[in-house]
């Protein structure tokens, strides 16, 4: 039996459907860089440093704020120290590895930065970093 082929059938590729995942990602993408911004975006006079460095990737870390009466923020929601110990424990067990960045007001007494410290690596943190801005 001879099966004959019609003229018009072509093999195609649709482009309309990448198109729209090319936009989809693209949104994507945006929304989520917004929402790091807004994590990290409150008042706080950072320190100077002559030797800062910016880091390759802050992507994947847990900011934490800290203003000069040292008050603690999980991005941009206070909160107190159990609630901090209890948030970062939590977020070692949800999305390992514990990674943060720390942003502390300039006028913040050493003993609330050391104090953080303390936090950090009793949560389990595996690295942390220290905003400030450079000279």
């Amino acid at each position: 039996m001879i099966i004959k082929r019609k003229a018009g059938d072509e093999v195609s590729f649709q482009l309309a459907p990448m198109i729209d995942m090319t936009f989809l990602l693209l949104i994507f993408f945006m929304v989520t860089t917004k929402i790091t911004k807004e994590k990290k975006k409150m008042d706080i006079a950072l320190p100077i440093a002559a030797t800062a460095q910016v880091p390759d990737d802050l992507s994947g870390r847990e900011i934490i704020n800290i203003d000069e009466q040292g008050r603690y923020f999980i991005g941009d929601q206070l909160a107190t120290e159990k609630e901090l110990r209890a948030y970062m424990k939590q977020r070692l067990i949800d999305h390992p590895p514990l990674r943060i960045y720390l942003r502390i007001d300039a006028q913040t007494p050493a003993k609330d930065t050391k104090k953080m410290m303390k936090i950090c690596g009793e949560a389990g943190a595996v690295e942390v970093i220290y905003a400030t801005h450079r000279k």
